[in-house]
């Protein structure tokens, strides 16, 4: 915590103190775009797709889109449209995990991750892309994976998605662009050499009227009991962390007050379920749940090591993903 402490002092210095930004407009509603303005969103296609090289390919799926890192064997950036009718879930998801036929040199695999300690993150969500059988498939490809610590990923990374839900529904639509944070010298699992980041961000984009905004998160891929709102940030501070210009289609304009800001009071950050946001629950695509499969869904094998160095075969349903073995909950 003290290091991510650090690293979000110094990303607020660079972008001239976020928090004292914070407090001078956390009560505003709005950024202030005329309805003029907001009107180009009507002529903005893939708004959502970062700033790409001429010598970098962006691989399109039907749910998402990415930009495959091959040196760190996972996306840079996965970017994303989430609208409301999206959050209601019409196909449970899989648990099938697949390589990306559309990664010509290759993603990770099931063995890079076995007896690794990590869960295989999702950048975007299965419960984000639950409107159709396709984009559940395509969300488990293995580009979309990246490893975290259990309990980050059962705990504050599930719950900041959740959020995000919540808010494409108020908002009724969303442009999200999710991914890891990879720097060089990162540790790395399995025979591909898959780096395991340090952090993660997210950035959101509500591009409809009248209340456009945007905001970021960065997030250290360990266990937090702090809610989503302790790690928000401007989009400029995450720019800097990630090297990545995000939202590059906006005109130049709105893209300056709209990444410099950071709105906490624009969002609401309760985390009660709305209606029409699709579950989390891992069960299979069949129509109605086995208890077995409501069971599987509840517990999940333990992350913790044995003494001969092999993953726990022990079941848990424990936040921080181990078993009261290897100090569960």
């Amino acid at each position: 915590m003290r290091t991510f402490l650090l690293i979000i002092s110094f990303l607020f210095h660079l972008s001239g103190s976020a928090q004292s930004e914070h407090q001078k407009i956390s009560t505003d509603t709005s950024l202030n775009l005329n309805s003029r303005m907001v009107s180009k969103a009507k002529t903005i296609r893939k708004l959502e797709i970062p700033h790409t090289n001429f010598s970098e390919l962006v691989i399109v799926h039907t749910g998402f889109s990415l930009l495959y890192n091959e040196t760190h064997e996972q996306a840079s950036w996965v970017a994303y449209q989430l609208t409301k009718e999206e959050t209601t879930k019409r196909f449970e998801r899989t648990d099938k995990f697949l390589p990306d036929p559309k990664v010509s040199t290759e993603t990770a695999n099931n063995a890079d991750y076995a007896s690794s300690g990590y869960d295989r993150g999702h950048l975007a969500p299965a419960a984000d892309m639950g409107w159709s059988e396709i984009t559940v498939t395509e969300s488990f490809y293995y580009s979309n994976m990246s490893p975290q610590e259990p309990s980050f990923n059962r705990g504050i990374w599930k719950k900041t998605e959740e959020l995000v839900r919540n808010w494409a529904i108020e908002n009724n639509s969303l442009y999200v662009v999710t991914g890891p944070v990879l720097t060089d010298s990162l540790k790395t699992i399995g025979e591909n050499k898959v780096s395991v980041p340090n952090y993660y961000y997210k950035v959101i984009l509500d591009y409809s009227e009248p209340s456009v905004k945007g905001i970021g998160f960065i997030m250290a891929n360990a266990a937090s009991k702090e809610n989503p709102s302790y790690f928000a940030v401007s989009i400029d501070s995450v720019e800097t962390i990630t090297g990545i210009d995000f939202y590059p289609s906006l005109p130049d304009d709105q893209e300056i007050i709209i990444e410099k800001t950071l709105c906490i009071d624009c969002w609401s950050w309760s985390f009660q379920k709305k209606e029409g946001v699709a579950k989390e629950e891992p069960i299979t695509t069949t129509k109605t749940a086995s208890k077995k499969q409501v069971d599987r869904a509840i517990a999940v094998q333990c992350s913790g090591k044995t003494k001969a160095k092999k993953r726990c075969k022990h079941m848990t349903k424990s936040a921080n993903g181990k078993c009261s073995q290897h100090g569960g909950d």
